[in-house]
């Protein structure tokens, strides 16, 4: 059902005098009557619309297609993408922009071209798949797979918008997969393309040499020019291996020679095959995301975000995500400007928010830590400048004390005379025009958000969802007075709870109703890319999508939704209580700023928990020098500090202390191994988004834990 229902001549002005809804009607959630069940808690809707779903803003806007041709009639003579010039001297210039009227001419001859160098291939077989490779516009829902392959840059998006205009479903790869996880993706969804960055040309090619399986692989396009001398080795490299290599400069001439009609998708035409990265260390598994799913997701955000004089987006999350995907759609579908980096790193990402000055910040909980560290250390902890820690002390603490009282509306409340303090610091760090932020993708601690909105004097939106829901499904306001929850369930989404007894997790629990939290809406997945059985296990026979997260809701509080805990990620002691360490770990990661990183582990036959801990380079030296009065650059040398038993115990009883109020007894490490960085993508133990592959991770550290608990217990004597 349709948000808005009026012709389409006045759907623009209607968009603009609808939203962004108040802050006050989306605020809060409603339990449906008569819908509790017995293991289950009510359903629950926004208290918007709790007599309906809301897929779209109106029954036209269907596609993203239709979504981005609608908007591109008032947004065309506007900037769309912008990338750093890089100057001479190495250094970066300005950004330097596209208008939507460039991109959409580009996006149409980009695809053209993709499919003239598919068709007029010398590689082609006789696979099903080569065969349906030539424009036809009679089969928008059935799509060979277009692989892209970089990091974020505006052929990034320009790909994207190919596929969308031309029906061809997408998928991609990034560096973290792996060699073995990219071959496994090529191969399961048979892709004969890929749109890459030039430096994975060769890896690519010498992918296809080593696997027979990918045989349908005929087309590498380099979103870098190749040049005919330093690069002329690559051709004949990919030719060897039947592969037709081009650049996006010869794929586009051909387009443009060469023009073909878009090919408009319908709802139910497959926009994207988004890869999740498993935890239990198999295969990852493709989610297939409509564009019904991706307009539902583009109409969450349209309530909460749109503005009809523009935006302007840093695109620096990843690309190959679904949350990026969003972001990056919405942004086209509004007429926002959007600037790339020419980097991945920290540094240049400050460097590039300076320069673009972004209004809406995309960003995740570890980017949040480094700037909390950095903030503290301007201000609070700056012992170098007594007078600006008193001056920012005395600030901080009256914002956090303004924006602790509860509001109707998501405004700052405003100091007249510590605001103009707060407004430079903010200036300082490069955000002078951020007016607020987005997080999400894991547990953020709540004394962070409160001192960095404070600090900053910013808004910071903490959300949920996952690539099964096209990304965010429900958002807290940027000012919310009481951070921790992950905001009440949106317009698009319906939820409930399911027991989980063994947990010791039910919907009558007296703080709330607390169990697995099951989803249901427009914006849910479909199925897993040849999958049945996942899909058949991810979904129960009413249709409710099972996410494996625990759940609480806040009956005081609106009905929001705080995220607790993994459903399956638990185990039981010797002594016979189970255990649930993901919700360990988060605890121990919220109460202790000098912890980047945590492993908790446990079995029946032991008694008691062992962790390895993972510490945060920028935070650990004021831990240092408050608790051993010691400073210490050298991260060896910490470590060899930490790892002394005696400082260890100390240690450990400090990370204890930190969260006594929050764990039982049972729940406490007893030991502990102490790193920097211990858990990383390349030892195949977490994910890109950083969550533990516990299986994977035990194995790994089989040693250590073996170790530590022949060890024993370095607190058996104390009392915890």
């Amino acid at each position: 059902m349709s948000l808005i229902d009026e012709s389409p001549e006045r759907i623009y002005e209607l968009i603009k005098e609808t939203v962004p809804l108040h802050p006050l009607l989306i605020s809060k959630a409603v339990a449906l009557p008569d819908t509790e069940e017995d293991g289950y808690s009510p359903v629950y809707r926004s208290g918007y619309s709790p007599d309906r779903l809301i897929s779209r803003m109106h029954n036209s806007l269907d596609t993203l297609y239709a979504l981005f041709e609608f908007g591109y009639k008032f947004y065309k003579d506007r900037r769309a993408f912008g990338v750093r010039q890089k100057l001479p001297d190495g250094t970066l210039g300005k950004y330097q922009w596209q208008t939507y009227k460039t991109v959409r001419q580009r996006r149409n001859n980009l695809a053209s071209g993709v499919f003239f160098v598919l068709e007029n291939n010398p590689y082609r077989g006789n696979s099903e798949i080569h065969q349906n490779l030539q424009y036809d516009p009679s089969k928008k829902n059935k799509s060979f797979v277009l692989t892209i392959f970089s990091p974020n840059r505006a052929e990034w998006a320009l790909a994207d918008m190919a596929c969308i205009a031309y029906s061809i479903t997408n998928t991609a790869l990034y560096d973290t997969l792996g060699p073995a996880t990219s071959q496994y993706i090529l191969e399961l969804t048979e892709s004969p393309i890929v749109l890459c960055s030039k430096d994975k040309i060769e890896r690519l090619v010498a992918l296809k040499k080593a696997h027979p399986a990918l045989v349908n692989l005929i087309v590498i396009v380099s979103m870098d020019k190749l040049d005919d001398v330093k690069d002329a080795h690559l051709k004949p490299l990919a030719a060897a291996n039947k592969i037709a290599l081009y650049d996006y400069d010869q794929v586009e001439k051909l387009g443009e020679t060469n023009p073909l009609d878009p090919i408009p998708p319908t709802p139910d035409t497959i926009f994207t095959i988004s890869f999740t990265s498993g935890t239990t260390g198999a295969h990852p598994k493709g989610v297939v995301l409509t564009h019904a799913n991706a307009v539902a997701a583009s109409t969450f955000r349209y309530v909460k975000d749109f503005k009809p004089s523009g935006i302007r987006l840093y695109s620096f999350l990843p690309m190959a995500h679904i949350f990026e995907r969003g972001n990056i759609q919405q942004a086209l579908n509004i007429g926002a400007e959007i600037g790339f980096p020419l980097s991945t790193g920290i540094t240049s990402l400050y460097d590039d928010v300076k320069e673009l000055q972004p209004s809406p910040l995309p960003t995740v909980p570890r980017i949040l830590s480094k700037l909390l560290a950095a903030v503290k250390a301007e201000t609070v902890n700056n012992t170098e400048k007594p007078w600006v820690k008193y001056i920012y002390t005395r600030a901080i603490n009256e914002k956090l004390r303004m924006q602790a009282q509860p509001r109707d509306d998501d405004l700052n409340p405003r100091h007249p005379v510590y605001d103009v303090f707060l407004d430079a610091l903010r200036e300082k760090f490069g955000l002078r025009s951020v007016e607020y932020m987005v997080t999400g993708s894991s547990p953020n601690s709540p004394d962070t958000l409160k001192f960095l909105k404070a600090a900053l004097n910013i808004g910071i939106s903490n959300g949920y969802g996952s690539t099964e829901s096209f990304a965010g499904i429900m958002r807290t306001k940027s000012f919310d007075h009481n951070p921790g929850s992950v905001g009440p369930i949106g317009i698009t989404t319906e939820f409930r709870l399911k027991d989980l007894p063994e947990m010791n997790y039910t919907t009558k629990d007296k703080e709330g109703p607390r169990g697995e939290l099951l989803l249901r809406g427009p914006q849910i997945f479909r199925e897993y890319y040849k999958n049945p059985e996942a899909t058949a296990e991810a979904f129960d026979k009413d249709g409710w999508f099972h996410t494996g997260d625990v759940a609480r809701v806040d009956p005081e509080n609106d009905n929001r939704l705080f995220i607790i805990d993994r459903a399956k990620n638990f185990f039981k002691l010797a002594q016979g209580e189970f255990v649930t360490p993901e919700k360990i770990e988060n605890v121990y990661l919220a109460t202790n700023p000098h912890l980047q990183q945590l492993f908790v582990h446990g079995n029946s036959l032991e008694s008691y928990l062992v962790g390895i801990v993972g510490l945060d380079p920028v935070t650990i030296g004021s831990y240092l020098k408050e608790k051993f009065n010691d400073e210490i650059c050298n991260q060896n040398d910490i470590l060899r500090l930490l790892n002394d038993p005696v400082n260890k115990k100390k240690f450990l009883l400090d990370l204890n202390a930190a969260a006594k109020d929050e764990l039982q007894g049972f729940e406490k490490l007893h030991n502990v191994e102490i790193y920097f960085e211990p858990l990383t993508v390349e030892r195949d133990i977490i994910t890109p988004t950083q969550k533990i592959k516990r299986p994977l991770c035990t194995k790994f550290f089989q040693e250590n834990l073996n170790r530590m608990y022949q060890e024993g217990s370095i607190l058996r004597n104390e009392k915890l």
